[in-house]
């Protein structure tokens, strides 16, 4: 009898699906959400907003891209003004221009160009995310991935937590004609990788540490956070990990055709892969770009208000009750959106006082 009947040469393709991207983009377990912000905005006016008309946009909830942009929740600087969060953990990976946070701990940053930072949510943080327009001559494009992914009900609780990752210290896989940004999850270059001019020093990445509560941290769970760019008609593979139960999206965002494990993919697309197996992506005549989130699934019960994210119906009550009474410690600031003035410099101020900044 054959080997590689239809039906098991179907089986036993590394490609479960491909999705046409929508919008949000869709996740599988741990991960709860992920979106993509692709903004040209103009140059900015004195208040750091955009220099143009807002006529025709609902402001304070502005998701229209008209122009080639959205305010989002913003009035005079787009973004989003404070907004509560418990349960999960935000991971804001900033591609282009520039992010400035604010929280209810009292930390603030800048960040940008590459920068991510992992904040986790746990028994509750307020925190606002605006974008400022500085290029007051020319144009300040804006492009993003805000992805939520889940804390176990063990860690649902935890204190809040905030991280940066700085672009400067973020693992990086150079061969000919592939990069690959390591974010989270450790990632070894298989022979062929080195052969196409891999530096063995730089295999395998391992990652920056993640929060000490998120379900990243755990090893078991092989969760994977990468963005990989490939040039015109490079080839490279990604590795297979070992765990049965390990899920892998492969989002294919920028680009014409892209050739996965063999099949032509020609659509932007949410592409679920087999974990377990190798997988080579063959470029086609543009330059391609892609995210992979992967993960142990949690496995539990998802009960979903907005911002908050626990187990039970019961719990999301209790949320909505915790932070009427005491606003997850209040907002420290004197407005809801607060931008951090012209320096375009990068920092992070902690909860306490303390100060980081890159070393770039």
């Amino acid at each position: 009898m054959p080997t590689n009947s239809p039906d098991t040469a179907l089986a036993t393709h590394p490609v479960l699906s491909v999705s046409p991207l929508g919008f949000p983009w869709a996740t599988i377990d741990p991960f709860l959400f992920c979106v993509y912000h692709d903004d040209a905005y103009p140059q900015g006016n004195a208040h750091m907003g955009p220099d143009a008309s807002l006529a025709g946009r609902q402001l304070g909830n502005d998701f229209g891209r008209k122009d080639g942009w959205s305010m989002y929740h913003g009035d005079t600087v787009p973004g989003f003004p404070g907004h509560p969060h418990r349960g999960f953990e935000t991971v804001t990976i900033v591609r282009k221009g520039l992010i400035d946070h604010s929280d209810s701990l009292g930390a603030t940053a800048r960040f940008g160009g590459g920068d991510v930072q992992w904040l986790t949510a746990g028994k509750g943080i307020v925190h606002s995310e605006m974008f400022p327009l500085l290029n007051r001559d020319t144009a300040n494009p804006l492009e993003l991935f805000q992805i939520w992914l889940n804390l176990p009900a063990a860690n649902k609780m935890v204190a809040p937590h905030f991280t940066m990752f700085w672009s400067e210290t973020i693992p990086r896989l150079q061969t000919t004609g592939a990069e690959v940004a390591c974010i989270a999850g450790r990632l070894a270059s298989s022979a062929a990788d080195i052969a196409t001019g891999a530096s063995p020093t730089q295999t395998p990445l391992t990652p920056l540490a993640p929060p000490p509560d998120s379900w990243a941290s755990q090893p078991d769970a092989d969760v994977a956070i990468w963005t990989i760019k490939l040039q015109p008609g490079a080839r490279w593979t990604l590795p297979a990990t070992t765990g049965a139960t390990i899920r892998r999206n492969l989002y294919f965002f920028k680009g014409s055709t892209v050739h996965v494990a063999g099949q032509a993919v020609s659509v932007h697309a949410a592409i679920e892969l087999k974990a377990n197996t190798a997988v080579e992506l063959i470029n086609g005549d543009e330059v391609s770009e892609f995210l992979v989130l992967q993960g142990r699934p949690i496995a539990e019960p998802v009960a979903q208000y907005g911002p908050f994210v626990m187990n039970t119906q019961a719990e999301i009550a209790q949320t909505m009750q915790d932070y009427q009474r005491t606003q997850f410690g209040g907002w420290p600031w004197e407005d809801s959106a607060p931008v951090h003035g012209r320096d375009p410099a990068r920092f992070a101020r902690h909860p306490g006082g303390r100060e980081e900044r890159p070393a770039g």
